[in-house]
């Protein structure tokens, strides 16, 4: 039969039954003892010399070999197949077993029969059938019936387009230190930015084992697009879209956008510096060295140190700034602190606050120190409009200045213009005389290098340059100069006493307290401060 594995072959004679032994091919599996024994069992031959079979087995192994099993004559035995199934029930397997010599080979029907009458329901496999029925291969499991394994499906998954990871850790620095400052813990959105997008879950198919049984898939997750206010959807419900600029976070699946940040503990190691696009809220205090800069409003109920902030709106500190002399605070807007002190402070509105102490604050409108303390002691303090102070300076004479009727800003840049038009003048005293013995050099025909012709010609450039800088500068100093000089408004008011060291400024009109001037407001009156009751 030209099998590739060893089999056997009962075979009837005038003398009893005998078994024959056939060899496989090389590529195949030997005839083992389990195998014969098993099949002798199913024919029911129980009476045979187990050793003579061994030694049968063993002689086989190359050649054909025939062994007597018992003096009876058997009846034919047909072809028999045994069926087995997997744990699974994905496969059905058949192993054959030959007939003897003149019993009758399984046909396809036959085979087909026999699966159906172990349970195969489904998925035969007639191609390997018909494959076995013309090259029958014994001693060996075939795959005659096969499942049809379920076809899972995917779950719902959902992209979103900001950050929400709160397991933050701190960048490394090119020198191998930690950077504190620059954690990316705000997910800073746009109005109209895509926040989500949601990829729908797509179903599995069923299966079915051979015994006909339907497998499930398992069950996928359906997800829908969770959101708060200030977000929409598109028409199809899988793209989220922000409705504002502010805040992007997500909590327990769901999305929720803001134009406040909320910092629910301190700005520190644990947050790093803050930079957002609308309102920032802190919790806890802002400690020294972070900064906090924000497009809207800044709110912080506890201290800030000796740190950073910028408002494009205005600042509220509910218990003050202790700025160690590092802390810089600056609004746009109005500045409302408990107290203010070692600061350099900046407003484009009004400062309210109970004390300011060796600060250096301005504010383009009003400034109120009132409240129980109410007191300046220390530093310089501009104002716009009005300074109002139930106690300026101290008893120890520390030099305090008080100046009101010019916007700060203009005094400021009038300062920097005096600074650069120094620094421009000094520039043009080095770069002219230079310049000048170089032409007269070349004027009496004296040759010089390439090198030096570059650095004359660059020279000369940076001089003009300078010289057109300068002019710019002068004309802006003039023109602040001449508003400086004719404001006349503001005042000032101590509503309690002012003390020696102090230095009050109207406009550019000068007047220092000599004495303790109590109950008073300072007003203009044409280059003089006059002094009144109240």
């Amino acid at each position: 039969m030209g099998n590739r594995n060893g089999y056997f072959q009962l075979d009837v004679k005038a003398d009893g039954t005998y078994v024959k032994l056939i060899p496989g091919r090389a590529d195949g599996k030997p005839l083992e003892f389990d195998d014969l024994s098993k099949y002798l069992s199913k024919v029911k031959i129980y009476d045979y010399d187990m050793n003579s079979l061994v030694r049968a087995l063993n002689a086989s192994k190359e050649n054909v070999v025939e062994c007597k099993l018992t003096v009876a004559q058997l009846p034919k035995i047909d072809e028999l197949m045994e069926v087995t199934f997997s744990p699974d029930k994905m496969y059905a397997e058949g192993i054959f077993y030959p007939a003897s010599q003149k019993g009758n080979r399984l046909s396809k029907a036959n085979i087909i029969e026999v699966l159906k009458s172990s349970g195969v329901k489904y998925g035969i496999l007639e191609d390997i059938i018909n494959d076995y029925i013309a090259n029958p291969v014994y001693n060996e499991a075939i795959t005659l019936a096969r499942g049809l394994k379920p076809v899972e499906g995917k779950d719902a998954e959902i992209i979103y387009f900001f950050n929400t990871d709160k397991s933050l850790k701190p960048k490394e620095k090119e020198d191998g230190t930690v950077d504190f400052h620059q954690l990316d813990m705000i997910s800073s959105i746009n109005k109209g930015d895509q926040l989500a997008q949601l990829i729908p879950e797509v179903l599995g198919k069923p299966g079915i084992d051979v015994t006909g049984v339907s497998i499930q898939p398992r069950k996928v997750t359906r997800k829908v697009l969770k959101h708060g206010r200030d977000i929409h959807l598109s028409e199809d419900g899988l793209i989220m879209f922000s409705d504002v600029s502010g805040h992007a976070d997500l909590i327990n699946d769901k999305v929720f956008v803001s134009n406040t940040y909320e910092v629910l503990a301190d700005v520190d190691s644990s947050t790093g510096d803050i930079t957002y696009e609308g309102n920032v809220t802190v919790k806890g205090n802002v400690t020294a060295g972070y900064s906090v800069h924000a497009k809207g409003d800044i709110i912080v109920d506890g201290v800030v140190e000796g740190a950073t902030l910028y408002a494009g709106g205005q600042i509220v500190l509910k218990r003050g700034m202790q700025g160690m002399n590092k802390g810089i605070m600056e609004a746009e807007g109005n500045i409302i602190s408990k107290f203010i002190e070692n600061a350099v402070v900046k407003s484009g509105g009004y400062i309210t606050t109970e004390a300011i102490l060796h600060s250096k604050v301005s504010a383009k409108g009003d400034i109120t120190v009132g409240g129980k303390k109410g007191f300046i002691t220390g530093g310089e303090i501009m104002s716009g409009t009005s300074i109002t102070v139930k106690t300026a300076g101290s008893t120890m004479g520390t030099y305090t200045m008080l100046e009101v009727g010019i916007d700060p800003r203009k005094v400021e840049n009038y300062r920097a213009l005096q600074k650069r038009i120094t620094a421009i003048d000094a520039d043009l005293d080095k770069l002219l005389p230079i310049i000048d013995t170089y032409k007269r050099k070349l004027s009496q025909g004296e040759v010089f290098s390439p090198e030096k012709l570059e650095y004359i010609r660059i020279a000369t450039n940076n001089c003009i340059l300078l010289r057109k800088e300068l002019k710019e500068c002068q004309s802006q100093y003039e023109q602040l100069r001449a508003e400086i000089g004719n404001s006349d408004g503001g005042w000032i008011k101590v509503e309690n006493v002012a003390y020696p060291g102090v230095k009050v400024m109207i406009s550019n009109v000068i007047y220092y307290i000599k004495t303790e001037t109590h109950y008073s407001k300072f007003i203009r009156d044409r280059a003089d401060i006059k002094i009144v009751g109240l």
